[in-house]
């Protein structure tokens, strides 16, 4: 733990230690810290450091950068002065690492950087190690040290540090390394150049380091590079500095590269939101309704085929590139899933919920979706789209990039427009430079064409469904979480969402041709009416929908009457005579032939005891149904009913039933089914809420009191002077001592455990501090801190 740090954080007021939280709420997740010290030891874990440098712009990481190249803890003055520009062009962005508690100020005024910085930066400026790590280096003796000495003139004597202060002295001198280069071997200079400014590590051919009179073999021998594999050679930190010269200055980029803007009608912008939306809408419903129908087969290697795409796609009337993006989202929303019983991709239980939301809700569960997948769907490898659903080895880094990408096009005032792809690459580089640059360049036209189709980019620029979107970043999820992201109920979005579908059409145009158009994006409401009592033809500026008596006996099959297909037609326009007549006429002749399904078929000689078979009260599960004086049907499948009537003393036979014609029943899949008139089956409970963020000014309020009642001191302590396992053993009487050894380490070394109270209140503890005789201890099932008297506590269970 870094004293340093924890010195810093006693020194903040309640608003920058707020900041600090708000910007790592990792280090306020449950169960929340309630020390400086541990708040301290959270902040400067290694991973964490390395989620914040990702998510940081260029500025800060060339701050990092040169802290770590001068050394020790430099001042705001000297980092300057490294950099080549004023101290007040550094503060502000200091203040970003102060922000995120990657670097903090001392009472000197220096900085300290976050140990785990150097351990994720090893060539910061594409600079290597210092020169001391190589010849510390196990590989090199003391008289190795000698021996680079002798062939630099220098004193031999003293020990190895001393050698090693002699060999940095002159080694990373401006002047005395450039009277010594003067010395060497035709193009040595080109050789060290080449480490200076492209290294530090280089491959090299390993004979040439063993040859007299080679650069390599002279710069080796006087410690200017140093060879840490046959065919690898790296040069110390102050080596490069000193090639570099006096006048080299550390990069810094305060202000993000020029981003040339076009002009954009921002009602031609909303507009194409209000098209894209429902649309979006529309087909996503369209495709999971044919993988409804269709399972959709995997490829061995995983991933759905491109025939399957394409057939999807002419199915559906979707465009090949909705396809792939509507089918990818949908497997992240959950909306669809691998059945193996099925064969293939098929909608789930989610699905028959989404399609019972609202229109802006079922909108916000893709947007959420595609803001967390892994996928970049319309991203061409080599001319070509990748399978869809296929495996992604750079899957989180494209989730970051397509963040990074709206985000960037988020700071583009409305009604601006980015005038070039490449441009605005390189503006995204700049807010996230760890990203891989040459990804970053591929996935880039793919993601802007991805968010066209979803509404929230058009004509180069956010609309306002995309600016909603863009703002959250920080709670967009992880695709492989089962929870609702907190994105799907943001308020903002809830309204953005609302308006972009207020525009489509609820109403039609019935011809008396049989045709129903809708001149605009209909709604996803007038659409399923529409799907489901005819045939569409045509879409785009507008759709076009054909009745004909297929199609409205398949609406009848669906459940629907005459009448109710009438009427909910004519809510949505004037319905001309003919098609009246063909509703009805197909209404009358519908029903004229009926099939049941049956599970098995009884049959007997005697039609008593059929009647009486079908009487029988015991018997009433089974559904039994007579079909004729010796036959009766049975809902059950053949071993259930014959258990059943043998329970009621009866003795059937099973019977081969080659050459007769049953219709059995498919078995139940489980899922809803929603029937035209709205009537449902139960739902299952709905998803579980993402956890809401923590409050890090709550938090801040927290630490504060805390530390000001000295409660931050070292943990293990009651009354700073009675240890752990002796308050333990004396108060917690009902524990034996194994249980009590192991309650000991909750509190000492923060282990989970399962407490049972006296009177049976279980709870899952860790975390754990003494005070005043009770256990006071982070409990998962109540989420927040409770204290447990421990005379109370009669069972220990480790988890």
């Amino acid at each position: 733990m870094d004293d340093h740090l924890i010195g810093w954080l006693t020194t903040l007021d309640e608003d920058r230690l707020a900041r600090v939280l708000a910007n790592r709420p990792d280090a306020i997740a449950a169960p929340w810290p309630r020390r400086l010290d541990a708040l301290a030891q959270r902040l400067g874990n290694s991973f964490a450091i390395m989620e914040v440098m990702r998510g940081l712009p260029l500025p800060p990481l060339e701050l990092l950068q040169a802290c770590l190249v001068i050394g020790g803890r430099p001042t705001e003055d000297e980092l300057a002065r490294f950099l080549g520009v004023s101290t007040s062009e550094v503060i502000p962005w200091l203040d970003r690492l102060y922000d995120h508690a990657v670097a903090w100020p001392g009472p000197d005024g220096r900085i300290t950087l976050a140990g785990a910085v150097a351990r994720w930066w090893t060539a910061p400026c594409g600079l290597g190690e210092p020169l001391g790590a190589y010849l510390d280096s196990w590989m090199l003796n003391t008289e190795g040290l000698r021996r680079i000495c002798r062939t630099l003139d220098l004193p031999v004597q003293g020990g190895k540090r001393q050698i090693t202060a002699k060999l940095t002295a002159l080694l990373g001198d401006t002047e005395r390394l450039g009277a010594l280069i003067r010395e060497a071997p035709e193009g040595t200079m080109e050789m060290l150049d080449g480490f200076a400014w492209d290294g530090p590590v280089r491959s090299v051919d390993g004979n040439r380091f063993i040859t007299p009179g080679t650069p390599e073999k002279w710069a080796l021998d006087r410690g200017l590079i140093f060879r840490t594999q046959w065919d690898v050679a790296e040069m110390p930190r102050e080596v490069a500095l000193a090639l570099r010269g006096p006048d080299y200055h550390g990069a810094f980029t305060p202000y993000p590269p020029d981003l040339a803007m076009t002009e954009v009608d921002p009602g031609a912008v909303e507009h194409a939101m209000s098209l894209a939306a429902p649309h979006v809408l529309d087909r996503a419903a369209a495709l999971l309704e044919n993988a409804d129908k269709t399972p959709l087969p995997l490829l061995k290697n995983g991933g759905v085929g491109v025939r399957e795409v394409k057939r999807v796609a002419k199915e559906t009337g979707c465009s090949e590139e909705e396809t792939r993006l509507l089918l990818e989202v949908s497997t992240v929303a959950r909306l669809i899933a691998l059945d193996d019983d099925a064969g293939g991709l098929v909608p789930t239980e989610r699905f028959d919920a989404w399609r019972l939301e609202d229109a802006p809700a079922r909108l916000r569960v893709l947007l959420s979706a595609w803001w967390r997948m892994e996928r970049a769907s319309l991203r061409r490898v080599q001319g070509r789209y990748p399978a869809v659903l296929g495996d992604d080895p750079a899957g989180e880094t494209i989730a970051r990039i397509r963040r990074a990408v709206i985000g960037a096009l988020a700071e583009i005032p409305e009604g601006k427009g980015f005038a070039t792809l490449q441009e605005l690459v390189q503006s995204v580089h700049w807010r996230a430079p760890l990203l891989d640059r040459q990804l970053l360049a591929d996935c880039t036209p793919g993601i802007l064409e991805e968010a066209r189709l979803l509404g929230l980019c058009a004509h180069d620029t956010l609309t306002e469904l995309g600016r909603a979107l863009s703002a959250l970043a920080s709670v967009a999820g992880d695709e492989s979480d089962d929870t609702v992201p907190e994105v799907e109920h943001d308020p903002v979005l809830v309204k953005c969402s609302t308006r972009a579908l207020a525009s489509a059409q609820r109403t039609a145009l019935f011809g008396g041709d049989l045709t129903a158009v809708v001149t605009g994006p209909p709604s996803v409401e007038l659409a399923s009416l529409l799907d489901r009592a005819a045939d569409r033809e045509s879409q785009g500026a507008a759709s076009v929908w054909r009745f004909s008596a297929a199609s409205v006996r398949r609406a009848l099959d669906g459940g629907e009457t005459a009448d109710s297909l009438l009427a909910a037609l004519a809510e949505v326009g004037t319905l001309p005579q003919p098609l009246t007549y063909l509703i009805r006429d197909a209404a009358r002749r519908h029903g004229e032939v009926t099939v049941s399904a049956v599970g098995c078929i009884i049959q007997g000689s005697d039609p008593a005891l059929l009647a009486e078979i079908a009487a029988h009260r015991r018997l009433a599960k089974l559904g039994l149904r007579l079909l004729a004086p010796t036959v009766l049907a049975s809902a059950a499948q053949a071993t259930p009913t014959l258990a059943a009537l043998r329970e009621a003393g009866y003795a059937p036979v099973p019977v081969d039933d080659t050459g007769e014609i049953t219709i059995r029943r498919e078995p139940s899949s489980g899922r809803l089914i929603l029937l035209p008139g709205g009537r449902v089956a139960e739902l299952d409970p709905p998803a579980t809420l993402v956890e809401p963020p923590p409050d890090p000014r709550e938090h801040a309020k927290r630490l504060l009191v805390s530390a000001g009642s000295g409660r931050s001191g070292e943990k293990g302590q009651t009354t700073q002077t009675v240890q752990t396992w002796a308050v333990i053993g004396r108060m917690a009487t009902r524990l034996p001592t194994a249980q009590q050894s192991l309650l000991g380490f909750v509190v000492d070394r923060d282990v989970r455990a399962l407490i049972t109270l006296s009177d049976g209140v279980t709870a899952t503890v860790s975390h754990g501090e003494l005070r005043s005789g009770v256990l006071d201890a982070w409990c998962e099932e109540a989420g927040d801190y409770l204290e447990f008297p421990l005379n109370e506590i009669a069972s220990v269970t480790s988890m």
